[in-house]
C-alpha cells in the first residue's frame, strides 16, 4: 500500500488550500466580477444579444458562442415575467423569438397592447410565469438573413438574467478572464406602469451576485432617460445612454420613435436630436458614463449609401467627459454599405466585409461597439491594434 511522505502530504495540503481559497475568492484570487481599472479592454467588443449572427439571439448558446469567439462583454436585453423574474428577450412580445404561437395551451394569451405608444399584437412575457415561459423554445428572429440559425429552432430555452450571470461567471473563472455584462432595460416606463419595474430588480440581482461599484464588469443601458437617472441613485456601476436613430420617422399611428419614450410620456418635446448636441451630451454626463448612439450618428451615409466622413459626435462626447460605444455592426450584406457587400449584393444572408465597417468606426475613435458576430469584431480589433 502507498504511504505518502510527510513532505508529500504537506504539499498536497497546501495545494488543496490554494484550490479552496481560489474557489472561495481568497485574498490572492482575482475578482473577475470587479476587476478594477484595467477593465474593460479598449476597444471593447460587445456581443449584441450574444453571437446572434450564429445562434438564435438571447439564448445561452448565443452567449456561450460569443465568449468562445472573443467577446469582452455579452448583452442581455431584459424584460419581466408575470412573477417578476428578469429574462433575456429583445422584446416583451415573444412570437418572433419563440414558438409560443404554435402552442394551443397558450392561444388565449394572444393580446394587443400599446407598447411605447405603438399597438403591438402577440404574446407578452408579463402574461407568463417563469415556469410557463420555460416551456417555450427559442427560434431565429430573422431567418431570411440567418437561415443557418433556423436549424437551432426549438433547441434552447428563454434564459433568466441569473442564468446568464451564472454562465458569465463560470466562463470567466474557466478562462481567468473577466467577461462583462451589458444588460439593457427594455420598455422601462411600460413595465413600471404595469407594476413590474425593472431597475431595482436588476441592481439587486447584480449585487447579490457580487457585482458592486464603479469597477464592476457591468454596463447598464437604456434608450430612456428617467430610468437611467433612477439607476444612478441605486448604484455606482457604469451607466450608458443609448441613442436611437434621430432620423427615425413616426410610427404608422403617428407615435414618435425619435425620442426616449419617457420624454413622450411626460409630454416633453425633446428628442434624440437634442441629446446628441454638445449641450445634450453634457446633460447625459450628469448621470451616465457612456453614450451609445446608432452608428450613423457617428458615421453617416452618402447619397449612394456609402460611409460618409465621421461627424463631430465622438469629439463632442469626449468634451463632455463621456466614452463612446456604438451599435449595431452586422455581417450580412443588407446591413453594410454597397462597396462592402460580397457575393450576391442583393442576398439577404450573404456575408460582406463587416471587418472593414468596424475598422472605419474604430478609426473614428469609438471606445467600443456592439456586433452580432464577435469573431469578426475581434479580428477587426486585432487589425486595428496593428
Amino acid at each position: 500500500m502507498y504511504h505518502p511522505s510527510r513532505t508529500t502530504l504537506s504539499l498536497m495540503c497546501a495545494a488543496s488550500v490554494a484550490v479552496l481559497l481560489s474557489a472561495c475568492g481568497g485574498d490572492d484570487a482575482p475578482d473577475l466580477q470587479n476587476p478594477g481599472t484595467s477593465w474593460p479592454p479598449q476597444p471593447t467588443v460587445t456581443a449584441h444579444r450574444g453571437a446572434s449572427a450564429l445562434r438564435p439571439e438571447h439564448t445561452l448558446a448565443a452567449y456561450q458562442k460569443a465568449i468562445e469567439d472573443g467577446a469582452d462583454i455579452v448583452e442581455p436585453d431584459l424584460v419581466a415575467t408575470k412573477d417578476g423574474v428578469l429574462v433575456a428577450r429583445h422584446e416583451n412580445e415573444i412570437s418572433g423569438t419563440t414558438n409560443v404561437s404554435t402552442l394551443p395551451q397558450f392561444a388565449a394569451r394572444k393580446a394587443t397592447k400599446t407598447i411605447d405608444g405603438i399597438p403591438v399584437t402577440g404574446w407578452f412575457t408579463e402574461d407568463f410565469t417563469l415556469a410557463e415561459l420555460k416551456t417555450l423554445r427559442a427560434r431565429e428572429r430573422i431567418p431570411a438573413n440567418r437561415p443557418l440559425n433556423a436549424a437551432y429552432d426549438g433547441q434552447f430555452e428563454v434564459p433568466t438574467l441569473q442564468e446568464v450571470i451564472d454562465l458569465v461567471k463560470k466562463e470567466s473563472g474557466a478562462r481567468n478572464k473577466t467577461i462583462g455584462l451589458y444588460p439593457e432595460t427594455k420598455h422601462p416606463t411600460y413595465f413600471k406602469n404595469i407594476g413590474l419595474p425593472l431597475e431595482k430588480r436588476l441592481v439587486d440581482t447584480l449585487v447579490r451576485n457580487g457585482y458592486h461599484g464603479k469597477e464592476a464588469a457591468v454596463y447598464l443601458q437604456s434608450f430612456e432617460v428617467a430610468n437611467l437617472k433612477e439607476l444612478r441613485k441605486l448604484t455606482d456601476m457604469r451607466i450608458v445612454q443609448l441613442i436611437d436613430n434621430p432620423a427615425n420617422p413616426p410610427a404608422p399611428n403617428g407615435a414618435p420613435r425619435n425620442a426616449p419614450y419617457d420624454f413622450v410620456a411626460a409630454g416633453s418635446k425633446s428628442t434624440y436630436k437634442d441629446l446628441v448636441t454638445p449641450a445634450g451630451l453634457k446633460e447625459i454626463a450628469t448621470y451616465a458614463d457612456v453614450v451609445s448612439p446608432y452608428k450613423e450618428v457617428i458615421i453617416g451615409r452618402t447619397g449612394a449609401n456609402e460611409l460618409a466622413a465621421p461627424s463631430s459626435f465622438v469629439a463632442d462626447a469626449r468634451a463632455a467627459g463621456l466614452k463612446v460605444h456604438t451599435w449595431t455592426l452586422r455581417p450580412e450584406n443588407p446591413f453594410l454599405p454597397p462597396s462592402m457587400r460580397r457575393g450576391d449584393p442583393a442576398s439577404p444572408s450573404q456575408r460582406g466585409d463587416a471587418e472593414a465597417e468596424i475598422l472605419a468606426y474604430l478609426k473614428a475613435g469609438i471606445d467600443g461597439f456592439f456586433t452580432d458576430d464577435p469573431a469578426v469584431g475581434r479580428a477587426a480589433v486585432t487589425q486595428f491594434r496593428k
